[in-house]
């Protein structure tokens, strides 16, 4: 008998699927797509995300930190913010990427999540500390992916070619990297707070288990800030600043996943 969270999992990737091509269509015919259509598309599959994670997350035991149910919300939460971007900004090519990465953190979710990852102790502080650093991950989520469409923009520009998709795709590139930046901005400002909350109200914030996403989390943090020091200082910009966003958030994404992956997957903690 098939259950309700494949029948929601199912209908959430064709939603994505379906918003995905809608998109492409229409950036690719060079028709601005219409934003209530595209927007429903993809809220659906929002929607049926989140239910699926809520029941995959919300046991009796109490909230599901397994790590493939962390890189679904994530992913999901991160669609979601730049759908938000899209009412306000000229980023809609964005969710070119947005979407099948938020699919595909749907799936992982879905097929490996284990049912028994919680947090004994329960705070207002760790509860903060982990909103806080989802939120980061989410935005700085969408700098690396704002920062790989830069990057083939920037190839194409500096390589002359005559069909230029992404160039014709994206807003200029002056737009694209002024955003990047804002991204950036906020998602420091999220990861900084994560670190003060988890510093200040975590007793175990340096224990073994954490020390290694602790760790990285640091250096992307200071990576982050040495970026954002040396664009308003000393003018950094087009293919540094793609390399540092990026190397940020592979640290972060190591410090993070990576860490949490060894202790459930391969140590079973």
């Amino acid at each position: 008998m098939i259950s309700l969270p494949l029948v929601y999992t199912i209908l959430a990737l064709v939603a994505y699927t379906s918003s995905f091509w809608y998109l492409f269509i229409r950036l690719m015919s060079k028709r601005t797509p219409n934003l209530w259509c595209y927007g429903l598309l993809v809220g659906l599959g929002l929607l049926l995300h989140g239910v699926v994670l809520y029941q995959d997350m919300m046991t009796p035991m109490g909230i599901n930190y397994d790590v493939f149910n962390l890189i679904s919300f994530t992913s999901g939460l991160m669609l979601t913010l730049s759908l938000i971007l899209s009412l306000i900004r000229p980023v809609l090519p964005l969710n070119l990427i947005g979407t099948p990465v938020a699919a595909f953190g749907l799936i992982l979710g879905f097929v490996y999540s284990k049912p028994n990852q919680f947090i004994e102790m329960h705070s207002l502080g760790l509860d903060l500390h982990i909103i806080l650093s989802l939120s980061a991950y989410a935005v700085l989520l969408m700098a690396t992916i704002h920062a790989v469409l830069l990057w083939f923009q920037d190839r194409e520009l500096k390589k002359k070619q005559k069909k230029r998709i992404w160039v014709n795709l994206l807003p200029p590139f002056q737009v694209m990297e002024s955003l990047l930046f804002d991204l950036i901005i906020t998602g420091f400002a999220l990861l900084t707070a994560a670190l003060l909350f988890g510093f200040f109200t975590i007793d175990n914030f340096f224990a073994q288990h954490l020390a290694h996403k602790t760790a990285f989390s640091i250096i992307s943090w200071f990576l982050y800030g040495a970026l954002l020091i040396g664009h308003y200082k000393f003018g950094w910009r087009g293919r540094k600043a793609i390399r540092f966003t990026i190397t940020g958030f592979i640290l972060l994404a190591i410090g993070f996943i990576g860490s949490k992956f060894v202790l459930e997957m391969i140590l079973g903690r």
